[in-house]
């Protein structure tokens, strides 16, 4: 029972931020080895933690490049339309691209934040609007849930 109840709190940690939540390594996702080389490379060349990106990236999508959400966020950063057109990448669900793009973002967002992680990662989820409109972590279950999630996670890396 202990084990199966480790395993449900390691899971929950790892639910996607849509709601529908991703099992690690769905039947998509990358080669761990390939991923990790794609996170180490953008997290290096775009100034940001790179426990921090492999955490987003866990939480957004387990791994895999074809997700989508049901508010049509995409691939392994699950990036909106909009942020990918602002990175101008041709192809959210290309995991380099979206890898480059989504951490060019949380750079982004953590210059923006002064450096709080907590912020950017909210941010990450609900948009800066709404983190500026609370002064803080937005009042929404999902945004507190999804940042206590990659808090969690990136404090393993």
């Amino acid at each position: 029972m202990k084990r199966l109840l480790g395993t449900a709190v390691f899971l929950s940690l790892l639910c996607g931020c849509s709601g529908a939540g991703y099992l690690p390594y769905a039947p998509h996702a990358l080669d761990p080895a390939q991923l990790q080389k794609l996170v180490t490379s953008a997290a290096a060349r775009n100034g940001v933690p790179t426990g921090l990106v492999n955490a987003v990236v866990m939480a957004e999508s387990a791994g895999d490049p074809s997700a989508i959400s049901s508010a049509g966020a995409q691939g392994l950063m699950q990036l909106m339309p909009g942020t990918a057109a602002g990175c101008g990448i041709g192809n959210a669900f290309d995991p380099q691209e979206n890898v480059d793009c989504g951490t060019r973002y949380l750079h982004g967002l953590l210059k923006r934040y002064r450096n709080n992680v907590e912020l950017a990662v909210a941010a990450y989820n609900a948009g800066p609007g709404a983190v500026d409109q609370y002064h803080g972590v937005p009042p929404y279950a999902e945004t507190q849930a999804y940042v206590d999630r990659v808090l969690t996670a990136y404090r393993s890396y």
